[in-house]
């Protein structure tokens, strides 16, 4: 059966599923010419997996909807988004995301929303089957490093070469003194530079808000953000707030009254990163989430009194686990903590769920974060189109804290510890914490 035949047979077989008029033929004449056209050179991306478009819906195209809410990459990812896609079709575009003035005002500078890991911009929101309230906004361009600032080698074309091809992608490094001493230098900037957005969060900012505060401080003690261009993620810091889980882009969205937001910062200076984050409450919150991110704090300190020479890696995830478990939370499984110095990521892998398989034992002189990222749902994730969001699956918050940790001969130092000068926004803190 010829290809285009065949695949009006599925569709048809479709829509009589879904009780829906079957495809004319000009519709079908319509699908080809959009697929060669979108083959040619096309920006778009499929709405539910982000990979490039290779056709659009019929019914889209009868309806003459923006190509940008009708592409898909395969029949496969157009199928399984049929029950949310359709619903564009009674209604036309779905709403855009927040407060349209708000959209509109980010659209006249310039802003566009995000795809493909950062190496592709869109007018229109992404059609997606989105897991909770949260929406994404229209994101400014890339802020400019001067060019005194050293940077680390993927700033220009947003490629790492150094990181992939080290040999510490296998073994773990044992940090020289002059390595911890610099290292020490650029976590103590980084701790600063989280601190300096805290003071910024509040009701009625936008995480691009954050995100200039944080590129600011950063710019000012002579560091590189590390995350800017890493892999095309366009922006300086990741702020990922209520249900999603990490790597949140920051955008025109300004933050709600009963918000929760998180906020990881990484710093590059002296040759070597400065990696933590923290999640913050936007005024007023409610118990559960108070407690959610109470309980995420509790994991990571947990995880924290463990650290010494001789310790198993797989044994950080069993002390998490069990504490999260107590609370009824969950353990996100699909990221880990990780190696860096002179490196970003590198290792050892530090997974933070129960019974995992981590190879190796902790000595003096390594440096890992531990940053565990709790749910109050399950454990799965969805990444949005932006390529770089992921979401509890189920839509419900998850909050996330993490430091890079130096091993010692006696135990662990907090290289990227709070300093007295550090803001007070964690009720439980009042007592008085270093970490």
């Amino acid at each position: 059966m010829p290809p285009l035949l065949g695949f009006l047979e599925k569709f048809r077989a479709l829509a009589q599923v879904r009780r829906r008029a079957p495809v004319s033929a000009s519709s079908a004449l319509r699908l080809r010419k959009s697929m060669e056209e979108l083959d040619k050179d096309s920006p778009l991306a499929c709405l539910r997996c982000s990979k490039p478009a290779h056709f659009r819906c019929p019914k889209c195209l009868d309806l003459k909807l923006p190509w940008a809410s009708a592409s898909f990459c395969s029949q496969d990812c157009f199928r399984a988004a049929w029950s949310t896609h359709k619903v564009i079709h009674a209604g036309g575009l779905p709403e855009k995301s927040g407060s349209d003035q708000q959209v509109v005002e980010a659209m006249k500078q310039g802003w566009q929303y995000c795809l493909r890991k950062g190496s592709a911009r869109a007018s229109e929101i992404p059609f997606f089957d989105w897991t909770g309230a949260l929406r994404p906004y229209p994101i400014s361009p890339r802020r400019l490093v001067p060019n005194h600032i050293r940077r680390p080698d993927w700033s220009l074309d947003g490629v790492p070469k150094e990181e992939p091809a080290s040999k510490w992608q296998n073994s773990v490094e044992i940090k020289s003194q002059e390595q911890i001493q610099r290292m020490r230098e650029t976590c103590k900037v980084a701790r600063e530079v989280l601190d300096a957005a805290a003071r910024a969060i509040k009701p009625g900012v936008t995480t691009d808000d954050i995100d200039r505060v944080v590129h600011d401080a950063t710019i000012a003690a002579g560091g590189y953000p590390s995350p800017l261009n890493y892999h095309f993620f366009p922006k300086s810091c990741c702020t990922s707030v209520n249900e999603v889980i990490c790597h949140g882009i920051p955008d025109a969205r300004r933050l709600e009254e009963g918000d929760i937001v998180n906020v990881d910062v990484s710093v590059y200076l002296n040759g070597c990163h400065g990696d933590l984050n923290e999640t913050f409450f936007v005024g007023q919150v409610d118990e559960a989430s108070v407690q959610l991110v109470k309980s995420t704090y509790e994991c990571l300190e947990k995880a924290i009194a463990i650290v010494k020479p001789g310790v198993r890696y797989r044994e950080v995830g069993d002390v998490i686990s069990r504490h999260a478990a107590m609370t009824g939370l969950s353990v996100v499984k699909s990221y880990c903590g990780h190696g860096i110095g002179e490196l970003f990521h590198c290792a050892p892998n530090i997974p933070h769920y129960g019974h995992n398989k981590a190879v190796g034992t902790m000595k003096a002189g390594q440096i890992f974060t531990i940053e565990p990222m709790i749910n109050r749902g399950i454990w799965r994730d969805r990444m949005w189109p932006d390529g770089w969001t992921a979401a509890t699956a189920d839509g419900k918050r998850s909050a996330q804290f993490e430091h890079t940790l130096l091993v010692t001969e006696n135990g662990v130092e907090v290289l990227t510890a709070r300093l007295p000068s550090s803001p007070s926004v964690f009720p439980w803190l009042l007592g008085g914490s270093t970490q």
